[in-house]
């Protein structure tokens, strides 16, 4: 059997160990999947009038402001589902279960892709429920096949790259607690940008800021496919930003991997 075959199937024994912890804790993973939906219904429920009132030509004729806000949504799924991994890498650091799996004779990077496609496939399974509920409250895409296939690839290459970037803060911090809190990075920085109003509403400081950091991009592509919104450059910048923070997260993450955890 050659190493790429042991990597996949080491990773797949591993995806399905994410698995079953993901039902140990049942709670923890009931919450990264439903957190996003509470943030649907609260910013549509509570604070949908007035920001639609703001919106002027952001959102289609006649469209709500659900149209609008469901691809800000997607992405702050795949920033839930990051966290969750964080934690999850960093319970199994303190717990000390990595420190056996580094003797054991498997590929050393399986047990970190595991917890990977395991925070993927949960972001997967969330985004599809955020997309229900979204069509429940008026969500009306007008996105062929394919441009909905191309929204999946979008959502999916910025999960695997939070996903990565989550992995080496999990390996990082000293506690779960600790990993909890280098992840609410991901989770604030969706909220500085053209998630919930246009940029161009923003202060000038702020809107700078708003127009270049990762999150904008992504959410202006995947509302662009989903909806028929000028893209522009940023499906090249959503693309370009995936891959660096993917590259960047991987590397640091298998160098934390490796290096022998000083206690």
């Amino acid at each position: 059997m050659s190493t790429l075959s042991y990597a996949v199937r080491d990773s797949t024994t591993m995806l399905r160990r994410d698995f079953r912890h993901s039902l140990r804790y049942p709670m923890m993973t009931v919450t990264a999947v439903a957190l996003p939906v509470f943030y649907l219904l609260l910013f549509v429920g509570v604070f949908g009038n007035t920001l639609r009132a703001g919106l002027g030509t952001a959102t289609p004729p006649g469209g709500h402001y659900v149209d609008y806000l469901a691809p800000g949504v997607l992405v702050m799924t795949a920033c839930a589902s990051a966290e969750m991994t964080a934690v999850n890498v960093n319970t199994d650091m303190t717990e000390g279960i990595i420190a056996r799996f580094r003797t054991m004779a498997i590929a050393r990077t399986s047990v970190l892709t595991g917890q990977v496609f395991g925070g993927l496939t949960r972001a997967l399974v969330s985004a599809v429920l955020v997309v229900a509920v979204a069509l429940g409250l008026g969500f009306r895409p007008t996105a062929t096949p394919v441009e909905w296939v191309a929204a999946a690839g979008v959502f999916a290459m910025i999960t695997f790259a939070l996903a990565w970037l989550t992995v080496a803060f999990g390996l990082l911090a000293k506690t779960p607690a600790g990993a909890n809190s280098l992840s609410l990075i991901v989770i604030v920085l969706p909220f500085v940008s053209s998630a919930f109003v246009p940029t161009a509403s923003m202060p000038a400081g702020v809107r700078w800021f708003a127009e270049h950091q990762p999150f904008t991009p992504v959410i202006e592509t995947l509302r662009g496919l989903l909806l028929g919104t000028p893209i522009g450059s940023n499906g090249v910048s959503a693309v370009a930003w995936c891959a660096g923070i993917a590259l960047v997260g991987y590397l640091w993450a298998r160098s934390l991997f490796h290096r022998e955890r000083t206690r």
